[in-house]
């Protein structure tokens, strides 16, 4: 079964959850993500 995504959504739950469960920094994260680092 496909993931539905918000219009404006820009990660799906499995990038979510691997910001989550990662131990780097988050301005790391947001560059490799595409996503702003306040973004929450």
């Amino acid at each position: 079964m496909g993931q539905i995504l918000h219009a404006s959504a820009t990660t799906t739950e499995a990038t979510r959850r691997a910001i989550q469960h990662s131990q780097e920094s988050l301005r790391t994260l947001a560059k490799r993500y595409g996503i702003n680092v306040v973004t929450h």
